[in-house]
Protein backbone atom coordinates (compact mmCIF):
# COMPACT_ATOMS: atom_id res chain seq x y z
CA UNK A 1 0.00 0.00 0.00
CA UNK A 2 1.20 3.59 -0.68
CA UNK A 3 0.92 6.74 2.02
CA UNK A 4 1.09 9.96 1.08
CA UNK A 5 1.59 12.66 4.43
CA UNK A 6 3.02 16.06 4.73
CA UNK A 7 6.19 16.19 7.52
CA UNK A 8 5.09 17.88 10.17
CA UNK A 9 8.77 19.62 10.60
CA UNK A 10 9.04 20.64 6.65
CA UNK A 11 5.46 20.54 5.46
CA UNK A 12 6.68 19.02 2.68
CA UNK A 13 4.82 15.71 0.73
CA UNK A 14 6.45 12.09 0.92
CA UNK A 15 5.17 8.83 0.07
CA UNK A 16 6.05 5.50 0.91
CA UNK A 17 5.51 1.76 -0.22
CA UNK A 18 4.53 -0.42 3.21
CA UNK A 19 4.53 -4.35 2.29
CA UNK A 20 1.72 -6.17 3.87
CA UNK A 21 3.62 -6.24 7.49
CA UNK A 22 3.25 -2.69 7.46
CA UNK A 23 7.28 -2.29 6.84
CA UNK A 24 8.20 0.37 4.68
CA UNK A 25 9.92 -1.15 1.86
CA UNK A 26 10.41 2.25 -0.47
CA UNK A 27 10.42 5.94 0.48
CA UNK A 28 9.78 9.52 -1.90
CA UNK A 29 11.89 12.09 -1.76
CA UNK A 30 10.13 15.22 -0.50
CA UNK A 31 7.56 17.00 -2.87
CA UNK A 32 6.54 20.82 -2.14
CA UNK A 33 2.64 19.86 -3.10
CA UNK A 34 0.61 16.73 -2.98
CA UNK A 35 0.06 15.98 -6.90
CA UNK A 36 3.71 16.10 -7.58
CA UNK A 37 3.83 13.52 -4.49
CA UNK A 38 0.77 11.35 -6.28
CA UNK A 39 2.81 12.06 -9.61
CA UNK A 40 5.94 10.09 -7.62
CA UNK A 41 3.46 6.99 -7.02
CA UNK A 42 2.80 6.89 -10.15
CA UNK A 43 6.45 6.74 -11.59
CA UNK A 44 7.30 3.87 -8.90
CA UNK A 45 3.84 2.09 -10.52
CA UNK A 46 5.27 2.33 -14.10
CA UNK A 47 8.46 1.91 -12.93
CA UNK A 48 9.03 -0.36 -10.38
CA UNK A 49 8.13 -3.82 -12.54
CA UNK A 50 11.11 -3.04 -14.17
CA UNK A 51 14.58 -4.96 -12.68
CA UNK A 52 16.54 -2.39 -14.79
CA UNK A 53 15.40 0.31 -13.06
CA UNK A 54 16.68 -0.49 -9.41
CA UNK A 55 20.67 0.22 -8.77
CA UNK A 56 22.14 -1.36 -5.72
CA UNK A 57 24.38 1.54 -3.74
CA UNK A 58 26.50 0.55 -0.52
CA UNK A 59 26.24 3.14 2.34
CA UNK A 60 29.36 4.17 4.21
CA UNK A 61 29.04 1.63 6.71
CA UNK A 62 28.98 -1.30 4.65
CA UNK A 63 25.34 -1.65 4.24
CA UNK A 64 23.35 -2.00 1.20
CA UNK A 65 20.64 -0.24 -0.22
CA UNK A 66 18.77 0.24 -3.18
CA UNK A 67 17.19 3.31 -5.33
CA UNK A 68 14.31 3.21 -8.11
CA UNK A 69 14.77 4.76 -11.21
CA UNK A 70 12.49 6.46 -13.39
CA UNK A 71 12.90 6.12 -17.34
CA UNK A 72 14.98 9.87 -17.63
CA UNK A 73 17.25 8.63 -14.87
CA UNK A 74 15.77 10.56 -11.86
CA UNK A 75 16.17 8.67 -8.56
CA UNK A 76 12.15 7.95 -7.57
CA UNK A 77 12.69 5.67 -4.48
CA UNK A 78 15.33 4.28 -2.21
CA UNK A 79 14.93 1.58 0.25
CA UNK A 80 15.85 0.85 3.98
CA UNK A 81 19.60 -0.50 4.73
CA UNK A 82 20.13 -4.12 4.01
CA UNK A 83 22.79 -6.62 5.88
CA UNK A 84 22.61 -8.66 3.39
CA UNK A 85 22.44 -9.33 -0.25
CA UNK A 86 19.46 -11.10 -0.12
CA UNK A 87 18.30 -9.44 1.99
CA UNK A 88 18.53 -6.69 -0.53
CA UNK A 89 17.19 -8.55 -3.37
CA UNK A 90 13.93 -9.81 -1.16
CA UNK A 91 13.34 -6.24 -0.82
CA UNK A 92 13.46 -5.40 -4.66
CA UNK A 93 11.03 -8.47 -5.20
CA UNK A 94 8.79 -7.15 -2.62
CA UNK A 95 8.37 -3.43 -4.26
CA UNK A 96 7.57 -5.03 -7.12
CA UNK A 97 4.95 -7.57 -5.35
CA UNK A 98 3.68 -5.07 -3.53
CA UNK A 99 3.31 -2.16 -6.55
CA UNK A 100 0.73 -5.02 -8.03
CA UNK A 101 -1.52 -3.57 -5.07
CA UNK A 102 -2.11 0.21 -6.03
CA UNK A 103 -4.35 0.99 -3.36
CA UNK A 104 -3.39 4.28 -1.91
CA UNK A 105 -3.81 6.04 1.41
CA UNK A 106 -3.74 10.02 1.94
CA UNK A 107 -2.82 10.62 5.53
CA UNK A 108 -3.19 14.83 4.74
Amino acid sequence: MFEIYQSEKTKKFHYRLKAANGQIILSGQAYKDKPDCARGVESVLINGADENRYEIKEASDGRKYFVLKSSNNQVIGKSQMYKSESGLKNGIMSVGNNIADSRLKVLC
